[in-house]
């Protein structure tokens, strides 16, 4: 019975204790999510309105790209309502094709309307190739069309990738706790 008792506490702890060592990098993140808008506003003059008009975005502000032959993507971000962080979000994408090189972006998702935005945060969510994104050299940007209600835009960071491949970015969601949102 000690025993049993012993390792109900010890798992209240593991779970406290994770909780708290979570929330510093919530912080950080929320850090850099800010940043990231900030660099979109920045670059992008008349971006402040896409962020404010949307239902909901959820900004990844570094993601990580590499490939040779096959290729992988993953970042980390936070999905917002009314300006709000809501949940943790991570992008995840595999591709086959030609393709060889690194390189890392940042990238925000707009949602047009709140079912685009309750969609995504049921899970698994899938964007195909096709689905609209900007890369911008000269700081120059096209208008952005929402496509089925979400528009994709990306800043590139750093690295170059040349690619022909096929392959669809993944989302999953996790609301953040009540003690860091």
């Amino acid at each position: 019975m000690k025993v049993r008792f012993y390792g109900i506490i010890a798992l209240a702890l593991a779970a406290a204790f994770s909780a708290h060592a979570q929330a510093p990098e919530i912080d950080k993140l929320t850090s850099q999510a800010q940043q990231t808008i900030n660099v979109f506003e920045q670059q992008f003059p008349g971006w402040a309105t896409m962020f404010q008009s949307s239902a909901g975005y959820a900004v990844f502000p570094s993601v990580a790209e590499g490939a040779l032959g096959v290729g992988v993507m993953r970042g980390k971000g936070l999905l917002y309502q009314t300006g709000r962080a809501m949940g943790e979000v991570t992008l995840t994408k595999a591709s086959v094709g030609a393709q060889v090189g690194g390189q890392t972006f940042s990238e925000v998702v707009f949602f047009q309307t709140p079912e685009a935005v309750r969609d995504f945060k049921a899970g698994n969510y899938e964007l195909k190739a096709g689905v609209s994104g900007v890369a911008s050299y000269d700081g120059a940007v096209r208008t952005v069309n929402y496509n089925r209600g979400v528009a994709v835009v990306t800043f590139d960071r750093t690295g170059l990738i040349g690619k022909a491949a096929v392959g669809g970015q993944k989302f999953s969601y996790q609301p953040l706790s009540p003690a860091t949102n």
